[in-house]
């Protein structure tokens, strides 16, 4: 799999140009950026103000994942909603306490939105802007007081995500979505006790206007690669968009393989892992949208490939022995696993495609057969869809 940091580096450098930190940096907000399509949602970049004002360094942030700065006093209702609006990828503006590095508590208003690929409206990013309360409405079973608070924040931190995020196993990730139903039922009992903060209109203006000017550099930027971004997603016809909160779930599987689309015209692929990108060699531009005959070379068996072409119309699994090759030509013996994945409904959402180099099958297997391991994989695609296909799994934005 890439190392974290290159990918995190790439995350920013290879989609807006090696000077997007340097104009990111100019700006005088406070707000991060963060990559869905990494496992875990890092933080790729912070602003200088956020970084002033939460009391951390560069390397303590990036990387992480917003939850650090939650605390004993964060409202899980308000965690719930940021982590909706991600599964949904949609924009939100919702008042957030969190902490500083010291521990101090503080209030902010959080206004996160996404950042869409022009080209196929998939969710590159998401942008989110931090603005201190410092006049603060307190509202406590459904009584108001207003108080003046000297606030030393100029600045404020993005304090969410999605629970399930902090997992990078498939028996976590169960733990953490049995944990989220205790814990949501926890938070039903006791909501109408909990202490909230308003912000006030011009502090909402500010927050947009801080979006506003991000947004604006990000796609200036993108522009000088060719791989343009936009805050609003085009209307698109004939693309399989996974959503944000699927895509999070599938970064956590640490085996090679891909998600191909079988109602789409080729069948292509609408999702790589790392290990994947690893094994072939291929960045996820060049991999997104083609059909899987890509990796196919002159000595490839044709009989293979037909017979995994009879498994995917037959909507059964299968397991083949077949020659293909990397980006840089060189050919490999993949023990290949293929199987149809069900949405919540019982009807087939996607194919998988397992990959097993033949030469490393017997490497970091963990005491599992090849056979196992790619089985627990094609599992825990299963689980990922399966679950949240019954929320958001497809994007329908």
């Amino acid at each position: 799999m890439e190392s974290e940091v290159g990918l995190i580096e790439q995350s920013i450098n290879g989609r807006y140009s090696l000077w997007v930190q340097e104009a990111l940096s100019e700006l005088p907000d406070s707000f991060t950026v963060t990559d869905p399509c990494i496992s875990g949602q890092p933080i790729v970049f912070a602003s200088k103000g956020f970084l002033k004002m939460m009391g951390y360094s560069k390397s303590e942030v990036i990387g992480k994942n917003g939850r650090i700065f939650q605390g004993p006093a964060t409202c899980r209702r308000s965690v719930m909603e940021i982590r909706e609006a991600i599964r949904e990828e949609r924009a939100i503006q919702i008042n957030l306490l969190n902490y500083r590095r010291d521990g101090t508590p503080f209030w902010m208003l959080f206004h996160m939105c996404p950042v869409f690929n022009k080209e196929d409206g998939r969710v590159i990013h998401f942008v989110g802007v931090q603005v201190p309360i410092l006049q603060k409405s307190r509202r406590r079973n459904g009584v108001s007081l207003l108080y003046e608070e000297e606030s030393r924040m100029n600045e404020s931190v993005y304090g969410s995500c999605r629970r399930e995020v902090c997992s990078d196993s498939l028996v976590d990730f169960g733990r953490a979505l049995s944990l989220d139903c205790a814990l949501d039922d926890a938070d039903n009992r006791g909501l109408e006790t909990e202490e909230t903060c308003e912000a006030s209109d011009m502090e909402k203006r500010r927050a947009v206007s801080a979006m506003n000017n991000i947004l604006s550099v990000l796609t200036h930027y993108s522009e000088l690669t060719g791989r343009q971004v936009c805050g609003k997603r085009c209307n698109l016809t004939g693309v399989g968009l996974l959503s944000s909160s699927l895509n999070i779930s599938l970064g956590r599987i640490k085996q090679s393989f891909v998600l191909t689309d079988p109602h789409l015209p080729d069948m292509p692929i609408v999702y790589a892992s790392e290990a994947f990108f690893k094994l072939t060699g291929y960045a996820r531009h060049e991999v997104l949208g083609r059909n899987c005959r890509f990796l196919s070379g002159e000595d490839t068996d044709s009989s293979a490939i037909y017979r995994i072409k009879e498994s995917v119309q037959n909507e059964k699994a299968c397991t083949v022995r077949i020659l293909n090759y990397r980006k840089d030509k060189s050919s490999f013996w993949n023990l290949l696993h293929v199987s149809p994945i069900r949405n919540a409904s019982g009807k087939i959402a996607y194919f998988v495609g397992v990959q097993m180099e033949e030469a490393c099958k017997n490497q970091d297997g963990h005491g599992l057969s090849p056979e196992m391991r790619q089985l627990s994989a094609v599992g825990a695609v299963r689980i990922a869809v399966r679950s949240l296909s019954m929320g958001a799994g497809t994007s329908n934005s």
